[in-house]
């Protein structure tokens, strides 16, 4: 039993166990494990459908063979030896040889049945066997794309200790449970360079995610050269876009790494960038510049003309040629009509066609746009204002609006798939994105219609970021969601979910992604110090409000700088499931309490120890408006904390006022200030609370 254990292995075993925040000069412990219990367990994400693990394991040792069963082409032999590069990184030991020869004498076979689609296809076949035992790893699947989500599965299960590296043996069969799971970024407030995007991929492609959605046209920026009308990258970009040869090569890119790549022009509405250098298709006066200003604009394309459809059917071939995948997004999302009212020509259009209404022309527009896809070999997407009376049942509904829409499209015998709750500038936690399911239990969907559910997609808008900042926002958080939409819908325990999410994100990391190093870089430059330890604790327990929040706050605009306290601070960072647990330990009274009050009382001091230097660089540096506030407040918070923790030591309650006192000063803590909130305050409430008791 713990208590047995002298009191010091006890704070070490807890502490390990509730991942106990330590201050150096960064955002996060890097430790993997929450305790000895947890050491056994398998560091997975997503989670595999079927797992049995067996006894023993397969320990990596140099000149071990690697060997294919069956059929391999280019593309698997690429994605093996990327692997086998990560695993040489991994173990420190030489990269596993391919080589043919007799398959029981390789510590690897691979045993693939065929290539899969010439181009990867909604209904491609991801599934995968891995058969670990001490002599040899057997990876099985009946398309590459499916032998290369096993091999990410198998990189995790690779496990380092006394000097060795081994593969525990278990038996996996696994299959997605959605065969739409993607990641949309947008390039149009923000350009991102072909290497962030490159990453990003490989990112997606650890935790199996298969669709990158480009948001290549935006009212701020069109983004993707176009050979047939040069004036939309050569006027609408500010010179910043994709040639065609970057295109081709992300796409190629993605291929590689099973990951369809589905582009998004924005139309007929967010079509500035467009209509700076051809104001013939607008409805309104000719714009001259692209906009700062974020947010919904009236202009938008003219559905009453007829070159208007021509013009669209050159670029949607010419784009189609670059893109191959069968699905083309249209955007369609945020049309105010504004334009189209006011347009005399269009109002005398409207009522020679008995169109009612701009959402009815909207309707009309898409209807005309539908076979031009269908020429090009397209299947349309658009956002939930494509669902309208009338729309061809073969078109996608991306929801935006919601689960509710999202279900009201499947009842119709719509294929859809849900965002609303993936929105990563909404700053949410990993835990709620985690809970979020496409098709929730108590959905009132028949089988067919939860079939026409296809699955999720998590949203990067672009608006408060830039290319130093946007791998923060998009990871580790996805991760989470990507086993939303692999997982069985069972996976729902949130502390094992967090407990893998830490190591997953130091993986990432180590892939090359920079969503650790990148902020604490940028705390280094706040500081201009080595070693920022101060501003590292007080960032470490806060967070960036959502993006109306800080909208609100900063109005920003495609020209505010992007390098405040706001944009060193992660969404949802290790603290606040920290406190959490540890607040809970200490409140129910668990073998676990004294660790956890220990670990609490150091966290406090840290916080207290920190101010005097916080203070002083608040007052010093502009890119930190309002963290002042912020800093009283953190020293306020941990002399709530430390009392708290004095009084339930003492198991004496505190005099009359004091909680209501404190509340008071957690309350303060709530509100608005410097575009940054704090991480634990639900927890420290709790632990007030539990004083009265």
């Amino acid at each position: 039993m713990l208590h047995d254990v002298p009191l010091l292995q006890r704070i070490f075993f807890v502490t390990r166990r509730l991942n106990y925040f330590v201050a150096v000069s960064g955002l996060f412990f890097c430790g993997t494990s929450y305790g000895h219990a947890m050491e056994d367990k398998l560091v997975l994400m997503p989670a595999p459908a079927s797992i049995h693990q067996e006894e023993g394991s397969l320990q990596l040792t140099p000149g071990m063979r690697v060997t294919y069963a069956h059929f391999h082409d280019a593309r698997l032999e690429g994605g093996l030896d990327r692997a086998l590069r990560r695993l040489e990184y991994i173990s420190g030991q030489p990269r596993l040889q391919v080589a043919a020869g007799n398959e029981g004498s390789a510590a690897l076979v691979v045993d693939v049945k065929g290539a899969g689609g010439a181009v990867q296809s909604l209904d491609e076949d991801e599934s995968y066997s891995l058969v670990v035992s001490s002599t040899q790893i057997q990876l099985s699947a009946p398309t590459v794309v499916g032998a290369l989500r096993g091999v990410e599965t198998l990189l995790q299960l690779v496990a380092c200790d006394h000097g060795a590296c081994h593969v525990p043996a278990v038996r996996i069969e696994d299959t997605p449970r959605f065969r739409w799971r993607g990641l949309m970024i947008d390039v149009s407030r923000h350009f991102e360079p072909v290497s962030v995007i490159e990453r990003t991929l490989d990112g997606m492609a650890m935790v199996k995610l298969n669709v990158f959605h480009w948001h290549l046209s935006d009212d701020q920026g069109f983004r993707a050269e176009s050979k047939r009308f040069p004036k939309l990258t050569g006027m609408g970009s500010g010179g910043q876009f994709y040639t065609q040869e970057e295109m081709r090569h992300v796409v190629a890119y993605a291929r590689a790494r099973g990951i369809r790549v589905v582009p998004e022009f924005d139309m007929p509405g967010h079509s500035v960038s467009w209509l700076i250098g051809y104001p013939e298709f607008g409805s309104s006066a000719a714009p001259t510049e692209l906009p700062a200003v974020f947010g919904i604009h009236d202009e938008s394309l003219d559905p009453t003309q007829e070159k208007i459809y021509k013009f669209l059917d050159a670029l949607v071939g010419e784009m189609g040629g670059i893109f191959p995948d069968a699905y083309f997004h249209i955007g369609g999302d945020e049309n105010t009509g504004k334009a189209w009212r006011e347009n005399p020509k269009i109002a005398a259009f409207m009522k020679a066609k008995n169109i009612q209404n701009t959402d009815a022309l909207q309707a009309y527009f898409n209807q005309r746009l539908l076979p031009i896809l269908k020429k090009h070999g397209k299947h349309m997407i658009g956002w939930d204002e494509v669902l309208t009376p009338g729309l061809p049942k073969d078109v996608i509904v991306q929801s935006w609006r919601g689960g509710d829409s999202l279900a009201k499209g499947a009842r119709e015998g719509y294929s859809g798939i849900l965002s609303a709750p993936y929105y990563l500038d909404g700053m949410k936690s990993s835990e709620e994105h985690y809970l979020a399911d496409p098709i929730p239990a108590d959905a009132s969907l028949t089988p067919e219609q939860k079939a026409l559910i296809l699955g999720g997609e998590v949203c990067m808008w672009s608006e408060q970021l830039n290319w130093l900042t946007i791998d923060s926002r998009i990871w580790p958080r996805t991760a989470a969601m990507a086993e939303r939409f692999w997982s069985p819908a069972d996976r729902r325990d949130v502390a094992d979910m967090y407990r893998r999410l830490q190591t997953t994100s130091l993986q990432l990391e180590m892939a090359g992604l920079t969503h650790i190093s990148g902020p604490q870089r940028a705390l280094r430059s706040l500081a201009l110090s080595r070693e920022p330890v101060a501003l590292g604790v007080f960032a470490s327990v806060l967070e960036p409000v959502s993006f109306h929040d800080r909208y609100q706050a900063q109005h920003t605009n495609a020209t505010t700088p992007l390098d405040g306290l706001v944009d060193a601070v992660v969404p949802d960072p290790p603290s606040r499931f920290e406190i959490r647990e540890q607040v809970d330990a200490v409140v129910g009274g668990s073998d676990l309490a004294e660790a956890g009050r220990l670990a609490l009382v150091a966290r406090f001091r840290s916080w207290e120890e920190a101010v005097p230097a916080l203070t002083e660089l608040a007052s010093q540096s502009p890119r930190m408006p309002g963290a002042a506030v912020r800093v009283k407040q953190l020293d306020q918070l941990a002399k709530v904390g430390s009392e708290a923790l004095g009084y339930l030591k003492a198991d004496k309650r505190p005099p009359n006022g004091w909680s209501e006192q404190q509340l008071q000063v957690l309350d303060e803590a709530a509100k608005p200030a410097g575009m940054v909130r704090f991480t634990f305050l639900p927890s420290l409430r709790k632990l007030v609370e539990a004083t009265a008791k």
